[in-house]
C-alpha cells in the first residue's frame, strides 16, 4: 500500500534529524484497515513548538514528498494539523505537529515509527488514551431546539438549509448514539455503512430527505422517533428529559405539517 510506502520513506527522512523527537501514525493504520481509499495519518514530534508557525509545518511537510497542496486544520477544531496532498502518487496525508508535553493527550495509542531515547513509549506507558464521548445531557438539552430550527427552515420553504441541518444531525446525534449502542467508537457517521447492523443503518438512512416539504417532514419525523429510542436505550436516569420543550415542538411540527 502506498500509505506505508509513504511512512517509511517518511521514518527515513525524519530519522536522523536531531530536531525530531518522534514519529507515529494512528487512524486506520491502527485496525489494519487501510485500503487505497485511506489517508494517512501522522504524528510529528519536535523538540520546539512548530505548530505555531505555518511555514515551519510547511518545511517538514516538502521533505517528505512531491507537497502539491497544504492548509491547517482550523475548520475541523485542530490548527496543530497540516492536511497534506503528495503527488506521485497522489495520497492524502494528515501530519499533526506535537511536543513531547502535547503528546499525552490523545484519542489512541499510535504505532511508534522514530522513537528518540523512547520518550514517546514512557509517555504511552505512563497515560491513557481517551476518545471523547458524547454528553447527553449536552444533546437533550439542544435536540428540540435543533428539531424547532428545522421546522422553521422547513415552513419558510428554506429546505437546502433544513437538508443540510439534517447532515448535521446525524454526524452529531444519531451517528455517534448509534455507534455507541453498537459498542464502536461515537467517530460521527464514519463506516456506518460497514459498522452499524441493517437494522440501525436503515433508520439512519430514513433521515436522508427529499428536497420537497413532504419529504423532510417524514425524514424529520423519523429523526424524532430514532431519537426517542436511542434515548431509551442510551440514556441513564441521570439524564434530565425536557419534556415541556419537546411537546411544544412536538405540536409546532403538526401546525407546520398541515400548512398547505
Amino acid at each position: 500500500m502506498i500509505q506505508q510506502l509513504f511512512a517509511q520513506h517518511a521514518t527515513e527522512i525524519l530519522k536522523s534529524d536531531e530536531s525530531v523527537i518522534g514519529l507515529a501514525v494512528g487512524g486506520s493504520w491502527l485496525s489494519n484497515e487501510i485500503d487505497e481509499f485511506s489517508d494517512l495519518d501522522l504524528i510529528l514530534l519536535t523538540k520546539e513548538k512548530v505548530s505555531t508557525d505555518k511555514s515551519k509545518m510547511l518545511q517538514y511537510a516538502n521533505r517528505l514528498g512531491d507537497l502539491i497542496s497544504a492548509f491547517t486544520g482550523e475548520h475541523v477544531g485542530e490548527p496543530r494539523v497540516l492536511i497534506c496532498i503528495y503527488d506521485k502518487p497522489l495520497l492524502h496525508v494528515d501530519i499533526k505537529f506535537l511536543t513531547l508535553d502535547e503528546f499525552a493527550s490523545r484519542v489512541e495509542n499510535p504505532t511508534l515509527l522514530i522513537d528518540r531515547d523512547n520518550q514517546l513509549q514512557r509517555i504511552l506507558n505512563q497515560t491513557e488514551a481517551k476518545f471523547p464521548y458524547p454528553d447527553y445531557q449536552w444533546i437533550e438539552d439542544r435536540f428540540w431546539t435543533w428539531i424547532h430550527y428545522a421546522l422553521l427552515k422547513i415552513g419558510r420553504g428554506e429546505y437546502l438549509e433544513a437538508l443540510d441541518f439534517f447532515g448535521f444531525l446525524r454526524m452529531v446525534v444519531f451517528g455517534p448514539l448509534l455507534h455507541i449502542k453498537n459498542n464502536n467508537l461515537p467517530r460521527g457517521v464514519r463506516k456506518v455503512e460497514s459498522q452499524l447492523p441493517s437494522e440501525d443503518f436503515n433508520l439512519l438512512k430514513g433521515t436522508i430527505a427529499e428536497y420537497n416539504k413532504a419529504s423532510l417532514i417524514e425524514s424529520l419525523e423519523n429523526a424524532i422517533k430514532l431519537y426517542k429510542k436511542l434515548r431509551i436505550d442510551l440514556f441513564d436516569s441521570v439524564t434530565k428529559q425536557n419534556k415541556k420543550a419537546e411537546d411544544a415542538v412536538m405540536q409546532y411540527l403538526v401546525a407546520i405539517k398541515e400548512r398547505s
